[in-house]
């Protein structure tokens, strides 16, 4: 047997399309299932799911979503639908892959279908509208591909062919290579940003995989804090040391580089243990490229590359973010430890460093032991992030929760 890929997309409008990324499949040797995600028109032959499936997935029927007579509120019944029932089809084993076909509304369903599938399912997405900045970072899966439906917005032609056979090949074959995330050992979720400002993963990263662990390290520059989140929420992790929280800045300060306005939320929320401190809490990143938003404009800035500006945060908007930081931790089932390094949190901002500012960073950590929620232990290290102490002070709050047997054991 193939490998199977489920199809969805409006068979009203796009049967054609849809039905030639079909052949293409099955000329690969793999197996296709259809979901048509229409509302006013019909297929020219039945599909696997029919869009009386899709809605009344969704708790309603094709007939009360026409009577609304509105388009958006009809495709967003359609893709609760499609999510759900492309989720329950998952669990049952009925597919391997998925792959979307629409323009601006298709892809709209298509981001939420995508979302609703866990990590390592291959999920791709031919779309009219591909890489456009009018998809936020909040609403795209996090391995979700997309490929630009170049010259197919209303039948098929040999430029539009060239993208779609790609889709096609390009999900049979990430779902016969694909290797799931194993499970076999307790997964452990970290963020950071690269070994030049953020280095304690290359001593954490040895020190918990000898104790039995698997390590997942996040960079966190939205999209992986959304990767990070996703895995959270679906309780993933056997513990979280959350150590670049700089997505909850970037979030406050409405910087397009967003992880979502749940960052940081989703550990606490199904009692997953947390260790947290503030690698690059004290910098905003922006788009490298775009103009530089009018508040920020005379702030230090550090440029890392053409694609991302980091701005310094003033100390009124340090203790805005630890107030931010705290809100969220306060809602934690599980236990949480801040570890509170005084002297920095980040190679940059070292004592002399080129965005050095002491009284900024006082200015937080005054803030942070103001605003700290009850249920959080506040640590102090009287160290940098970047030294030594602070992985000794990570690994001992680990190794006690282990000890108390919060955090699973390996075997």
């Amino acid at each position: 047997m193939g490998n199977r890929i489920l199809i969805a997309g409006t068979y009203d409008t796009k049967d054609d399309e849809l039905s030639y990324l079909a052949s293409v499949i099955r000329a690969q040797g793999g197996e296709v299932l259809s979901m048509d995600v229409s509302v006013l028109g019909h297929p020219r032959q039945p599909t696997g799911w029919s869009k009386e499936d899709v809605a009344a997935e969704a708790g309603t029927t094709i007939a009360a979503i026409i009577a609304a007579e509105d388009e958006n509120i009809a495709m967003q019944a359609m893709a609760r639908g499609a999510a759900a029932l492309a989720a329950r089809l998952y669990r049952e084993g009925r597919f391997d892959g998925v792959l979307v076909l629409g323009g601006s509304m298709g892809t709209d369903l298509a981001l939420d279908l995508c979302a609703a599938l866990p990590l390592g399912v291959p999920k791709y997405i031919v779309s009219t509208v591909a890489f456009s900045p009018m998809i936020p970072p909040e609403r795209l899966a996090a391995d979700t591909q997309m490929i630009l439906w170049a010259g197919g917005l209303y039948g098929l032609n040999s430029v539009c062919k060239a993208s779609l056979s790609q889709a096609a090949g390009a999900v049979l074959g990430a779902a016969r290579a694909v290797e799931p995330p194993a499970r076999d050992r307790p997964l452990i979720g970290m963020t950071s940003f690269g070994k030049t400002v953020l280095r304690y993963m290359t001593t954490l990263k040895p020190a918990l995989e000898a104790r039995g662990y698997e390590v997942a390290v996040f960079h966190a520059t939205g999209m992986g804090g959304r990767a990070f989140e996703a895995l959270a929420a679906q309780g993933a992790f056997a513990a979280v040391m959350d150590f670049a929280p700089q997505e909850v800045a970037n979030h406050l300060y409405g910087s397009a580089l967003s992880a979502g306005a749940d960052r940081m939320e989703n550990a606490g929320a199904r009692g997953i243990p947390q260790i947290v401190s503030i690698g690059c809490y004290d910098l905003i990143d922006f788009v490298g490229w775009h103009p530089m938003p009018e508040p920020f404009r005379d702030t230090p800035a550090h440029a890392h590359n053409r694609l991302l500006t980091s701005v310094v945060q003033s100390a009124d908007q340090r203790r805005a973010t630890a107030r931010a930081i705290c809100a969220k931790l306060a809602g934690a089932r599980g236990p949480v430890t801040f570890l509170l390094p005084v002297q920095g949190g980040n190679e940059w901002d070292r004592a002399g460093g080129p965005l050095s500012d002491p009284e900024a960073l006082a200015a937080f950590c005054a803030e942070m032991r103001a605003a700290c929620p009850p249920n959080v232990t506040l640590v102090e290290i009287d160290a940098h992030i970047n030294d030594p102490a602070f992985d000794e002070a990570a690994l001992r709050v680990l190794d006690g929760w282990i000890a108390e047997g919060r955090v699973a054991l390996p075997g």
